[in-house]
């Protein structure tokens, strides 16, 4: 239990630069979907994906899942109700929107994507749903 606090911080600096990425490449996506291919934009916005896919959300998506796991093996099985149950369907909700948005980020380097700027404006909501959910259930643990 000695280290449970630091645990607990480094966990949640993780998720938080998670969801910074889950929340800002979808919007990059919707200025991207009205980039002409091979354009400087389009080449700008490229690379800002693929850099921030890279090397800042999914580091911190297996930093998350790492120091979650560790905060379960501290606090044991025992002091996990349901709503823990509800928040880890959520989080594959999480998983997937990720997985979605790496798909999407090599559609739009290959200049394949043919979803619109609107679809990619609803997209972007769905982390900040999930999000809320998961944070009341792990704050208040109905």
């Amino acid at each position: 239990m000695d280290n449970y606090l630091w645990i607990k911080a480094l966990h949640l600096i993780s998720v938080m630069s998670w969801m910074a990425g889950l929340l800002y490449l979808p919007r990059l996506y919707v200025y991207h979907a009205d980039a002409p291919l091979g354009s400087d934009l389009d080449k700008t916005l490229q690379l800002m994906e693929f850099r921030l896919y890279r090397y800042i959300m999914t580091p911190a998506m297996v930093a998350s899942l790492g120091f979650g796991i560790w905060l379960v093996m501290i606090l044991g099985h025992s002091n996990l109700g349901m709503w823990f149950h509800i928040k880890a369907l959520l989080l594959l909700g999480m998983f997937a929107v990720h997985g979605i948005l790496g798909g999407a980020r090599r559609k739009f380097a290959n200049g394949l994507n043919k979803k619109s700027a609107k679809f990619w404006r609803i997209v972007n909501e769905i982390p900040t749903v999930l999000m809320v959910a998961i944070v009341l259930l792990a704050v208040l643990k109905p």
